[in-house]
This record gives C-alpha cells, sequence and structure tokens, in this order.
C-alpha cells in the first residue's frame, strides 16, 4: 500500500494524465478470459462516465510470473489499472468519495468476478498469493526508481481462518490486519440494520448507490475494511474511525482523562466495539498508524532512525539498521496509538491525537447528559402476582429437581457456577428422547490458535458485562441525541429493574412488551403463527414509537403455553434487521425459561440486551423455603448471588472467544446449531453455522405443548421430575456409561473374559446407534465381494500401537492409576499421555521387571506445569494442548488440597497452592506464535514428533489447515464429550461439538490445501469400542 506513483504513470501517459491530486487510480484483478474481462472493463467505463468523471487510459500492470508458486499462478487475475480524471472543480475529498462510489457501484454490478483492491486519488496497493520476497520480483513497478513514495505498508502471513486466494491478501484500502475480529458475524448483522438509517451530507444521494457496506464473502480484516472506509469517508478522521471501532479498555479507568472516557461510552452508543487480538496498521495517504486492541495480544515494535525513517514491524530487526544510527524506539501498548502526519513529517503522540479526536465535540457532555442509568430510574410498582400455581409454571417451562439442586442452589450459595468433571456422555438434543429446551441445540464457539481467549477473572480490567438498549441513530452523524441510551449494568434484571424499565413513557424511552404466548388449543400449527404475530407486533409497537421492546411470556397458564424465548427474540431480532428497523430499539426477554449460564449467553447472543429470568428467580426464593441454603440467607440475597454468579458465568463464556464486553458479543451468534433444520435455522437464526440438520418448528410446538400438558392440570404440590441430566437416574435422561455398561467393562477387565467385552461392546454400540452419538447413525457398507479374508487384515498387536490415552495429568487421577496407564500401553506398543501435570523423572528408567511407567507423550500446556529441558528430552511425542474437549477455551485448576508433596515436586510448584492453567497459552497469541513454540520444542528435543490439540467446532478444519502449515507433525481432533477434571457444567454440556463432525471437516480441508500427507490425524471423545475407532478411522484419523 502506497502513494500513487505519479512519476512512473506520467512517464509512460505523458500529457494525458492530470495534475497529481486531479487524477485516481483503480488497481482491478480481472479474469483471464478476454471476453469477460471486457465486459468488465466496460462497467467499469460506463459506470465513471455515469458518475461524471472521465476515463484516461487503461494500463497493463507488468507482472513476472516466474516469481509467484504454483498454486498462486494457476489462480492468478489480469492486472490492470484504470486511471480516472476528475470532474473540473472536483476537490480531492470529493474525489476520493466519487472514486469509491465508482468502485461499489462497479463491483454490485459485477458480483464476486471483479476485484479492486484500491481505487483511490491518494493510494494505490500491489498484492497477491505472493511471500514477501516474491512480491518485488512479480511487481516490476516496485524495483523502478520511479514508483517513490514517502510510505510503504506490508503484510505478509499464512492464511489461518480463510482459504488464501489473490483478493483476501492484505493490505486492503486503508488497512493491514494481523489478529482475528472474533465479533465479526454480529458486526456484520448489527451493520446490516443500520443501513437503512445511514445518511451523509456528503454523499448526498450517492450513499444509497454503495449499500450494501460490506462485500460478500470477505475475511474478518476485509470487512472491518469495509466499514472503515465508509466511516472515513464519511468525514470522520482515520484516527477517530480506529478509536470508535476498536476503543481501548476505558470503564472504571480513572487514569484516562474524562474527555477521553466520554468519547469512548459516547461512541459505544453508536457502534459496538469489533473485538478480537488484533494489531492494526492504517494509512489513507495523510496519516500513517497502528495500534493493538484492547488485550494488546500481537505483537508490534517500532524504531525512528537519526535521519528521518520509522520503521514498525511485528518483530525487532525487519530491516537492518546501525544501532548508532536509531534516535529512539518502543512497542505498541494495548489501546494505544502509533501515528505519523506524513503531511506534518512528525511522530505524533497517543495522548495528543486522542486529546485531538475526544474533544473535537463535547461527547463526554453529550454522554453524560443524555445517557440514563437504570438505577437512576423512579421505582415502579411491582408485578401482578401470578395466578397460576408456581409448580405448575415450572412443569410448563420444563423445570426439573436436577436445575433446582444442580444449577440454581450452588448459584444461590456461592454466587458461582456448579463445577463438574469426566466428560459428557449424553446424547446430542437432537437424539434426546426427554425433550430438551431449544438452547441444548446450540453448542458454544471458542478460540483456538489463531486468537486466544481471555482469562475473564486476572484480566478484569478489560471485561464489562455493562449493556444498554434504547434507538440508535445514524451512524455518519453525531448529535447529543445519539447518546439516549439506557444503560443497564447487568444483563441478568431482578423484577423490580425490569418494572421500572417497562414504566418508561416519555418522549426519550417508551417501553411496549409483546405476548409470547400462544393458545394450546389451536395445536402445534401455531406456534409458526404466534412467532409471525409477534414480529407484526414489534413492527406496530416500532411505528408506535417505542424503543425498547419487552418479549415476555408471563401470560403462561392454563390456556397458553410459551413460544421458546430462544426462538422467540432470534425471531423478532432477525425480522428487524430484515426490515431495516432493528436499531430502533433495545431487546429484553422476559421468561420463565432461561435457568443457567448458557440460556442467557444464548439469548444474549441472539439479540438480548438483558434478561429477566422471572421464574428462576421465583424458584431461588423457594429454595429459601424448602431450607436447601445456609441459614441466614434471604430470597433477596439468594437472587443476588446468583444473577451475580450468571454475569460471572457469562464472562467467562465470552472469554471463550476472546471477546471482551457484552455489547460485542450481543447479536453475534457466536453458536453452531447441531440438530435444527436448515428452514428453521436460515429463517430464525440467520448466519448460524448449522451442518446437522433435525427438528423444525412443528417439534418444537409438540414438545412445548407435552410439557405444558404436564402442568396443566396440576396442583401446587406436585414433584418435579428428575431426568438425570448431570448424573444417571433411573427412567432419566440416557448415559453413555450407565450400571449396564459399566459392569460389563468391569467384568470384561477383572477376569479378561472377551465374550463379556463382546457383550459391552454390543451394548454400547446398540445405545450409541438408538439414542446417542452421531457415529450411531451411520452405517458400514459391505463389500460387495464379502471383503477380504481375516488373515490379510493387519493383526490387533500392530493395530493397538495406534492407540493412545486421553491426557489425564497426575493430580487429576491417582499417581497408581496415571502410571499403571503408562505401563499397559507401553506393554502393547501404544502410547499413554502425561496431561499437563508433568512426570516424575524416576519414570523415565525401565522398572526391574523391564516395565516402563514412561509416558510416550508428553503435554506442553498453558501452565507449563513440570515442564523443564529433561522432561522435554524424554518424549517420543509432545503435545501442545491448545484447546481441552470438554471445556474449550478455559483454563485448567487443581485445588490446593490435592497439591501434596509430591505433585508439587512433579508440578515444579508448592505444596498446598492452588494451581490454576489459564486460558490462553501466554506465549501463543496467534499463529505464528504457535510455529515459534514448535519449533523451539525441536530445538528442546530434535527427534519428537510434535503434536497440537484441537477440539471440535465449525471451522477446526482451516485451523488444522494452518497448524500443518506451522510444520506441526500431528493434529488431534477432540470431541465435545471429552473427560475433564473440572469445568463448570455449561461447559461441559454446551461447548465443541462431536468429533464426527470436526474430523470429517479436517480431513476434507487438509486433502483440499494439498496438506494431508504432512500430518497425522487422530481423534479421542468417548470411543469405546472397535466400532468406534473404525468409524473414525474412516473419517480421516490414523490414531
Amino acid at each position: 500500500l502506497l502513494r500513487i506513483p505519479d512519476a512512473l504513470l506520467r512517464a509512460e501517459l505523458g500529457n494525458a494524465l492530470p495534475p497529481s491530486g486531479a487524477y485516481g487510480v483503480a488497481v482491478c484483478f480481472l479474469p483471464q478470459d478476454d471476453a469477460r474481462r471486457a465486459a468488465l472493463e466496460t462497467l467499469l467505463e460506463e459506470t465513471t462516465a455515469a458518475e461524471g468523471q472521465c476515463v484516461v487510459a487503461w494500463r497493463d500492470v507488468p507482472v513476472d510470473e516466474r516469481h509467484a508458486g504454483a498454486v498462486a499462478g494457476a489462480s492468478a487475475p489480469r492486472i490492470r489499472q484504470l486511471v480516472i480524471a476528475a470532474a473540473p472543480g472536483l476537490a480531492l475529498d470529493a474525489l476520493e468519495r466519487k472514486l469509491y462510489v465508482i468502485r461499489r457501484v462497479a463491483e454490485l454490478a459485477a458480483g464476486p468476478e471483479l476485484v479492486v483492491p484500491s481505487c483511490s486519488a491518494r493510494t494505490i496497493v500491489y498484492k497477491g498469493m505472493l511471500t514477501a520476497p516474491q512480491l518485488s520480483g512479480y511487481y516490476p513497478d516496485l524495483r523502478d526508481r520511479r514508483t517513490a513514495s514517502p510510505f510503504a505498508l506490508v503484510h505478509s502471513r499464512y492464511s489461518t481462518n480463510t482459504f488464501p486466494s489473490w483478493e483476501l491478501a492484505h493490505p486492503y484500502r486503508l488497512l493491514a490486519h494481523n489478529g482475528e475480529i472474533n465479533t465479526l458475524r454480529g458486526n456484520v448483522n448489527w451493520m446490516r440494520a443500520r443501513e437503512s438509517q445511514l445518511a451523509s451530507e456528503l454523499f448526498g444521494d450517492d450513499l444509497a448507490k454503495v449499500l450494501p457496506v460490506v462485500r460478500p464473502a470477505g475475511s474478518d480484516s476485509a470487512v472491518f475494511d469495509n466499514v472503515l472506509e465508509l466511516l472515513v469517508l464519511a468525514g470522520r478522521s482515520l484516527p477517530h474511525a480506529i478509536m470508535m471501532m476498536v476503543p481501548e479498555a476505558y470503564a472504571g479507568r480513572d487514569d484516562l482523562p474524562e474527555d477521553l472516557r466520554g468519547f469512548y461510552a459516547y461512541h459505544q452508543c453508536l457502534m459496538e466495539p469489533w473485538d478480537g487480538p488484533a494489531a492494526l496498521a492504517f494509512t489513507d495517504g495523510r496519516v500513517i498508524g497502528a495500534t493493538l486492541d484492547r488485550n494488546g495480544l500481537r505483537p508490534g515494535r517500532w524504531l525512528e532512525t537519526k535521519d528521518g525513517w520509522v520503521v514498525l514491524a511485528s518483530e525487532t530487526g525487519v530491516l537492518d539498521e546501525a544501532p548508532e544510527n536509531v534516535a529512539r524506539k518502543g512497542r505498541l501498548q494495548p489501546g494505544k496509538l502509533f501515528l505519523i502526519d506524513l503531511e506534518a513529517g512528525r511522530i505524533v503522540p497517543d495522548e495528543e491525537v486522542k486529546r485531538d479526536v475526544a474533544t473535537r465535540r463535547p461527547y463526554a457532555e453529550w454522554h453524560a447528559r443524555e445517557t440514563v442509568h437504570l438505577d437512576d430510574l423512579p421505582s415502579a410498582p411491582p408485578a401482578v402476582p401470578p395466578t397460576e400455581p408456581r409448580r405448575s409454571r415450572q412443569l410448563a417451562f420444563g423445570y426439573t429437581q436436577d436445575d433446582m439442586k444442580v444449577i440454581l442452589a450452588p448459584l444461590a450459595r456461592n454466587a458461582e457456577e456448579a463445577v463438574g468433571s469426566m466428560g459428557n456422555d449424553l446424547p446430542l438434543a437432537v437424539l434426546s428422547d426427554r425433550g430438551p429446551l431449544l438452547y441444548a441445540y446450540f453448542k458454544q464457539l471458542f478460540a483456538q490458535v489463531t486468537n486466544p481467549p481471555i482469562d475473564s477473572i486476572r484480566e478484569a480490567v478489560v471485561m464489562s458485562v455493562a449493556a444498554s438498549v434504547g434507538s440508535e441513530r445514524n451512524l455518519l452523524d453525531e448529535t447529543p441525541e445519539h447518546a439516549r441510551q439506557l444503560v443497564i449494568p447487568n444483563p441478568i434484571l431482578l423484577d423490580d429493574e425490569l418494572e421500572r424499565l417497562r414504566s418508561l413513557d416519555s418522549d426519550v424511552f417508551r417501553a411496549h412488551t409483546i405476548d409470547t404466548t400462544w393458545p394450546v388449543a389451536a395445536g402445534p400449527d401455531e406456534l409458526e403463527r404466534a412467532v409471525e404475530r409477534i414480529c407484526a407486533d414489534a413492527d406496530a409497537a416500532l411505528a408506535g414509537g417505542a424503543n425498547v421492546l419487552v418479549l415476555s411470556d408471563r401470560a403462561v397458564g392454563l390456556e397458553r403455553a410459551p413460544i421458546p424465548s430462544l426462538l422467540a427474540v432470534a425471531a423478532v431480532h432477525h425480522h428487524l434487521v430484515r426490515e431495516g428497523t432493528r436499531l430502533q430499539a433495545g431487546l429484553v426477554v422476559e421468561s420463565g425459561e432461561p435457568r443457567s449460564v448458557h440460556s442467557v449467553a444464548v439469548l444474549v447472543g441472539y439479540g438480548a440486551a438483558a434478561v429477566n429470568p422471572y421464574l428462576m428467580l421465583e424458584t431461588l426464593a423457594e429454595l429459601v423455603e424448602l431450607g436447601w441454603l445456609p441459614p441466614g440467607v434471604t430470597a433477596e440475597d439468594a437472587q443476588r448471588r446468583a444473577t451475580k454468579g450468571i454475569a460471572k458465568g457469562l464472562l467467562k463464556t465470552i472469554s471463550k472467544m476472546g471477546i471482551s464486553t457484552i455489547p460485542s458479543y450481543c447479536g453475534a451468534q457466536i453458536f453452531e446449531a447441531v440438530g435444527l433444520s436448515k428452514q428453521l435455522v436460515d429463517r430464525h437464526f440467520t448466519g448460524t453455522a448449522s451442518r446437522i440438520g433435525g427438528i423444525g418448528l412443528d417439534v418444537l410446538a409438540r414438545e412445548t405443548l407435552v410439557r405444558h400438558a404436564r402442568a396443566y392440570p396440576g396442583t401446587a404440590d406436585g414433584l418435579l421430575p428428575v431426568t438425570g441430566l448431570y448424573a444417571w437416574r433411573r427412567d432419566g435422561e440416557h448415559h453413555a456409561w450407565n450400571p449396564d455398561t459399566i459392569a460389563l467393562l468391569q467384568h470384561a477387565v477383572r477376569h479378561g473374559g472377551y465374550e463379556t467385552f463382546e457383550e459391552f461392546s454390543r451394548v454400547v454400540n446398540d445405545d450409541s446407534a438408538r439414542r446417542s452419538t452421531l457415529r450411531g447413525l451411520l452405517r458400514f457398507r459391505e463389500a460387495p465381494d464379502g471383503g477380504v479374508a481375516l488373515g490379510e487384515v493387519e493383526p490387533a498387536s500392530e493395530i493397538v500401537k495406534r492407540f493412545a490415552t486421553g491426557a489425564m495429568s497426575l493430580g487429576s487421577i491417582s499417581r497408581e492409576a496415571h502410571e499403571t496407564l503408562a505401563i499397559a500401553m507401553n506393554r502393547i506398543g501404544g502410547r499413554s499421555n502425561t496431561g499437563e501435570g508433568g512426570e516424575d523423572p524416576s519414570r523415565y528408567v525401565p522398572d526391574a521387571n523391564g516395565d516402563s511407567r514412561r509416558s510416550a507423550i508428553k503435554q506442553v500446556a498453558s501452565g507449563r506445569f513440570g515442564v523443564n529441558a529433561h522432561y522435554l528430552a524424554n518424549a517420543d511425542e509432545l503435545q501442545i494442548k491448545m484447546a481441552q474437549g470438554a471445556k474449550p477455551g478455559e483454563g485448567g485448576q487443581l485445588p490446593g488440597h490435592k497439591v501434596d508433596r509430591y505433585i508439587a515436586s512433579v508440578r515444579l510448584t508448592t505444596p498446598g497452592v492452588g494451581l490454576i492453567s489459564p486460558p490462553p497459552h501466554h506465549d501463543i497469541y496467534s499463529i505464528e506464535d504457535l510455529k515459534q513454540l514448535i519449533y523451539d520444542l525441536r530445538c528442546a528435543n530434535p527427534e519428537v514428533l510434535v503434536s497440537v490439540k484441537l477440539v471440535s467446532e465449525v471451522g477446526v478444519g482451516t485451523v488444522a489447515a494452518g497448524v500443518a502449515k506451522a510444520n506441526a507433525d500431528h493434529i488431534l481432533i477432540s470431541g465435545h464429550d471429552g473427560g475433564t477434571g473440572a469445568a463448570p457444567l455449561s461447559s461441559l454440556q454446551s461447548a465443541g461439538v462431536p468429533w464426527e463432525i470436526g474430523l470429517a471437516e479436517t480431513q476434507q480441508t487438509l486433502v483440499m490445501n494439498d496438506l494431508r500427507s504432512r500430518v497425522w490425524v487422530q481423534a479421542d471423545g468417548q470411543m469405546k469400542t472397535g466400532r468406534d475407532v473404525v468409524i473414525a478411522g474412516l473419517l480421516g484419523a490414523e490414531e
């Protein structure tokens, strides 16, 4: 990304070229097919003329194809530059806007076939599927001395979360970006919702021509650049737009000037943060700069030389510079701007830049005057007490004794979500015969490798659960009214807080309640009509001036059943997005259904700014009445603790994805749907990843009516059912590990009876096929010729050499169990895994009887417990644990009472002190960091195989491709049901997806990218029988 090389163009075009600043250059990636290329060139010329500008000439960009790789060369476009002269009297800034309009009009007309990397009167882009050393060889222009520019912005890295292409190579028109935008799906949805309100004096009628702002199929960097470009061309400075989209952590920071805090708070009323680890370098030809996101998880180093040059790169030493010529140097800091004013020729300090931007208008004053806080609202009369018995309503919403004892009681006692262990052996929601709630069909996504999770406890300064509701206004304008938002400090509302919000009725804030129940007598077909009705009610409420919509199912009773609260909020959210009215109101959910961290997280993820779980609050009061809580705990205490605990769990949930704030998570849809029909997902959960189809509205309606029938008619003292959702119970939810399977396995192992193991396998496989797993639904295709003789099959003694134990650390299991596993695997030629707890060096020496207690696989996890040179040198395989099956995105914990002298000596820690492994590896914030660690491990042990452990989720195949490019030897795809020492129940049951999906995606992606031969692939997660192993092999696993 350079300044336009005027001397080069003038030498070639001569007098035809207008003066500098009176013309622009569009760099075009065109098809190699002459007919298609000519058609697109004609389109660009006609568009230019229609916009009142003049085509000067087309220029063929010289390229040397010898400097491109085979894949890049095969997909290389024809590269041409279109020189456009400005209409007489058109100022430079106006020309920039007109060139943007020309580009967008042509792109929208041509579709994905036309790629325009830059179209500007100031800057020009040379890029491609090229490494940095290849770039100047491929483009002779870059070696031409007439290509002069006071700046150059270059970014080279290999693709990790998208497939490589010429279009998606860096830099973009204003930006080069090293990182990930974790909130991308939500940012795109919100941007789409804003488009109906956009207006700009500078663009005038031209603005409608450039919509939609975001070009489809772009990467996160490309989408960010699309929005940044609009903000800048509509009148904001480039630093202003960057500060608006990627604000530093400001809440509660007294060290920041009041004007700056007010600036950030004001602009959060206009746009949610684009959250995720990011190093951003940017230029518009007038300034050039760089910044880090609020967490500072990407590197950046700069130096200024005595002869007036500035170099900024991800590492020092990218360009050689004599130490004696260095005037000063430093590093990028979280949320800080490094900016050079190219016209003034100086580095502008962060404080000066931000002071100028923050005081451009009285943002702090506007925010303080116009923003209302929930705590400041007057008290309101309490809600009318329900006439229906509490027990009937609990049954109608699917409450169980498990919910009261396992979920709510720990929240009320400790303000913490309950933890569990041993993984998840429940069937997927779509395979369950217990009619699970809609939340159970959504699995949380999480960060791994390409971006790190956040430690929500130790990095609390960058985290926030505060949200806001109200109308949003034109993004391209700034007025005091833009700050008219109602700030909610905790998205879980108590009843009195909801009533204060519901009573709003003024010119500024007006709340309207929409009934989200439907008549039982109308039957299951009525659910679809009820969803259409609440969407129509939302339209009518907005037309009547409401800007806070409360979706309420309090009307549930004998004659009315609830619309699932997640369906209600998602349907209204996406309906309003499609109508272009979503930003006119905030959504608040008042429901008896949510009662867990995951349920609240999904509601927020699909558009709810706040949730009032009124029946959960009533049930907490019931726990006090039953004496299930410590003496002295009142109903109010229990409710406060529970809402605090859910808020803490919500922070942990969003931090798994590397997201810091609730506004960034709201509407971001960071979930994968498993088991919902395509029609349901496309209509009401638009844009959600969904690879396994399943139920639709008809099944949801029938299951809702079944729950309702259990509740009405009912009695107030009826018992809630015991479902066995968290532990096996007779007549409860099916568990893969149940008394039958456990007894058969124990009998087979203790007595060495293969017949008993065959019976165990038969029971497990039958259960799997009937109601447990995806692999149980698969059927083998028999060979038409009867297959091969058993004697030709690889013997069992060889097959078991490709078996490995799960990674179970010393401390999570006993010393005896840990050593026995190692002995057993060494006897059969398989491999045991130390887990992240280290290994006693005495085990590296064989025992007197010839047995070896040494684990062949040694894990390197985020805590690095027990890791030293001796440990690394005594491994056949070193496994870097990037994510753990049942709790991806979270760290591990070993309580202090378990850390005895022996465990402390092995883990190289202090006895009695609890051990916590942080969610991220603090030396792996990017794929480049992972590559460096792989290299370092090989330096410590040149003969070792290096493995990387990933967890199955949508996109894991692309991540695995990046891991293969990072030179890993081995990739493990772990299923969502994997075992774990201790994890929140919402993680155990709601994070990750089955290994069958992730393994199949990984296999196909590696093959597609010609990377499969580079790595071995392993899978794990509740594999119990030979059939499971064979299916894993058929889906792509060697181990």
